[in-house]
């Protein structure tokens, strides 16, 4: 059983850093793919994630709001997935979380497919 744990949220001035992680058990990531969800305070979790990657290949996708601005990358020997952050709005608060995806597309990831394992969730708070 694949478990997925979230760390590095936590509140940031507008225009600031955060890298976010998401570290995997239980099995390797390795012929899976991970996207980055997130829900905004008092809406309900986007349905598509900004991000995803394809842990065998690293090929990416990004939404267009953070391309540019949030990076996805993996570590292979360290069965981990990062979100690099960079020049965060108020906007992107939102308590993050990453799924995986055991039949991802080929090579490729799609951040709108059906997420089997989620994490529990690491709160970003972007103060203006």
């Amino acid at each position: 059983q694949l478990q997925l744990v979230e760390s590095g949220g936590g509140l940031v001035q507008s225009g600031g850093s955060l890298r976010l992680s998401c570290a995997a058990s239980g099995a390797a990531l390795d012929g899976y793919a991970v996207a980055w969800f997130r829900q905004a305070p008092g809406k309900v979790r986007e349905g598509v994630g900004l991000s995803c990657i394809n842990f065998r290949s690293g090929n990416t996708n990004y939404e267009d709001s953070v391309k540019g601005r949030f990076t996805i990358s993996r570590d292979n020997a360290k069965n981990t997935v990062y979100l690099q952050m960079d020049s965060l709005k108020p906007e992107d608060t939102a308590l993050y979380y990453c799924a995986s995806d055991s039949l991802p597309p080929g090579d490729g990831c799609a951040r709108g497919a059906l997420y089997d394992d989620w994490g529990q969730g690491t709160q970003v708070t972007v103060s203006s």
